[in-house]
């Protein structure tokens, strides 16, 4: 499972390609089949970011197995709530972002459907020294949601 990142044009942005590409890095070549559910609704432009990154990753990474297109979601929460259904088939799931993200995403799973949540296995969002520039803002930006998480509400990060 991918989540999307606020995409304001009719293009993947570089955000959601890179979760895209790790996304699909993150499929194990062996799997007799696999299933790619990309989150994310129209939240800051016309289009789903569901839908741009089906687009980037069939036309331009050649992904041929399933696509789920989550397109209704607008924030993490739902991403979650909402790809449920999704995977309730599947023997592994992994959740892919930025890896506070993907943390963040991991933990509504567990709150949401515990289920579900003991199926989780690692994805290869991480790749070692891909982000080491902006690893600074990236660590100062979970802090921030995880105070935000503290006083207020955490489930209405639209996909953040």
């Amino acid at each position: 499972m991918v989540l999307g990142y606020r995409n304001t044009g009719a293009r993947a942005n570089g955000m959601n390609r890179w979760r895209v590409r790790a996304g699909l890095r993150s499929i194990d070549p062996r799997a007799p089949e696999t299933r790619l559910v990309l989150c994310g609704g129209a939240v800051a432009g016309p289009e789903t970011e569901a839908a741009l990154m089906g687009r980037y990753a069939v036309q331009s990474r050649g992904y041929r197995g399933e696509l789920v297109l989550e397109e209704s979601s607008r924030s993490t929460w739902e991403n979650i709530a909402f790809a449920i259904p999704y995977l309730k088939d599947v023997d592994r799931i992994k959740i892919v972002s930025l890896p506070t993200h993907a943390e963040t995403a991991r933990a509504y799973l567990a709150e949401q459907s515990p289920e579900l949540a003991a199926r989780l296995v690692a994805g290869r969002e991480y790749r070692f020294g891909e982000w080491m520039p902006l690893k600074p803002v990236f660590a100062l930006y979970g802090v921030a949601k995880e105070l935000r998480g503290r006083f207020g509400s955490d489930h209405d990060d639209n996909g953040a």
